[in-house]
């Protein structure tokens, strides 16, 4: 029996031996878990950057921003942010001129419940916490080298000392996340984030990769003018378990905690599967279907061309984004998706756009708590069970088709292996 997270709870899975190609899941890297003492020593030890209290001391700080992730990023603050504030209230910043600034990019502000949930009472307490809004208190800082004027949030920009926290994972376009998206999209301004997320349609920006990517490029470029004085990013085995933390200068603690994302996510198969089965690995991952839309970036490399997804995706928030909603609700095929794309890039629709480019090479079936009416206009096929889902693929595929499934799927890229 195979367990999958699906929202708040977990689905029940079997399926026969022969069937069963592979379940893909991130590595776990033996020697390495843990919790608070993993970020002590990383804050011990930074990478390519004087210590925090040297660089409080250098600038002669008297307050500090600390740029934090939302409730779609998963996060575990309890853990990093306890000895990332001893630290900077030892070097005489107090606990009154420290900010949170939730980085929603374009998503929902947090409420008092979220905060309290993700950061804990102590901190909600103690630590004003800020949602960053991308359409408001904003400030200009210039134009970039592709002719992009950079605004972000004006009490991230005014801050004496700037840092960023945040989780390194695989992005879908991006590459990898953590580190400069903490500031781009993190804390940006809507136009921006807009400006930044066309490019997207780049062939080189995907999935897994960080070089010569003009959207990851772009991201580190506003980072370093944003003027973010140092990181705290951290690889996860679980929401609850670091396995990795790497702290010190924006760019070079980045690749740090990259590499080692690489050897946690990157799997490889001897061939692509007639069927994969796909969790994003519960809540928050598949709080909506703008989030849960990431898991089929991964679950796209491991099918065959023609082949089936099944997407395990609770959606309690639904489809999770008004503009998203709009794109879906007024195509009347994938290609009309596509076409509005290229015409008119909206913040929002490209996550229309980034499935129909799944649906180019697969059909989905969606287990989720949405309608049918909406999976449908999302040119999926709804499914009421794993089983159901299942029997569609078999009756597709033929009974001795094989099957893939990947728990996690947001947290993987598949390769094939050399020679395959």
């Amino acid at each position: 029996m195979i367990k999958l997270a699906y929202g708040r709870g977990h689905l029940q899975l079997q399926l026969k031996d022969e069937n069963l190609a592979a379940i893909l899941e991130p590595h776990h890297i033996k020697g390495n878990g843990g919790g608070m003492e993993i970020v002590e020593a990383s804050l011990a030890h930074p990478i390519q950057s004087p210590s925090l209290q040297e660089i409080i001391a250098a600038k002669n700080a008297r307050n500090a921003v600390i740029v934090v992730n939302d409730i779609t990023r998963p996060t575990p603050y309890k853990l990093i942010l306890p000895p990332l504030l001893k630290e900077i209230e030892a070097a005489g910043i107090p606990e009154q001129q420290i900010t949170l600034v939730v980085a929603t990019g374009i998503h929902r502000a947090h409420t008092q419940e979220d905060n309290l949930a993700i950061f804990g009472a102590e901190i909600c307490h103690k630590y004003r916490i800020e949602n960053h809004d991308c359409d408001n208190n904003l400030i200009s800082l210039g134009t970039l080298s592709n002719g992009m004027e950079l605004i972000i949030n004006r009490t991230v920009a005014q801050a004496d000392l700037l840092i960023t926290t945040g989780v390194v994972g695989l992005h879908y376009f991006a590459g990898y996340s953590g580190g400069r998206k903490s500031i781009l999209p993190g804390v940006a301004a809507r136009a921006v984030i807009e400006a930044n997320h066309k490019m997207m349609n780049d062939p080189r920006a995907r999935l897994g990769n960080y070089e010569d990517n003009p959207v990851s490029d772009l991201m580190l470029e506003a980072a370093r003018r944003t003027g973010v004085d140092f990181i705290v990013n951290v690889v996860l085995h679980s929401h609850y378990e670091i396995a990795f933390c790497a702290s010190g200068d924006v760019e070079a603690a980045w690749l740090e905690a990259v590499r080692f994302a690489e050897q946690v996510s990157i799997l490889t198969i001897d061939a692509p599967a007639d069927i994969v089965i796909a969790s994003c690995g519960g809540y928050p991952k598949d709080i909506n279907m703008y989030q849960a839309q990431k898991a089929l970036d991964a679950a796209v490399l491991a099918v065959k061309p023609g082949g089936t997804i099944i997407l395990a995706a609770e959606c309690e928030e639904g489809l999770g984004e008004e503009k998203f909603a709009d794109w879906i609700d007024a195509a009347s095929c994938p290609q009309d998706i596509v076409d509005r794309f290229n015409r008119k890039f909206e913040l929002g629709g490209h996550k229309a756009f980034a499935i129909c480019r799944i649906l180019e090479q697969a059909e989905i079936l969606l287990l989720s708590s949405l309608t049918d009416q909406q999976t449908e206009d999302m040119f999926m096929l709804p499914a009421q069970s794993l089983d159901a889902a299942l029997e569609h693929a078999f009756l597709r595929h033929g009974g001795q088709a094989k099957v893939i499934v990947m728990p996690e799927a947001s947290k993987i890229a598949v390769k094939l292996n050399k020679g395959e």
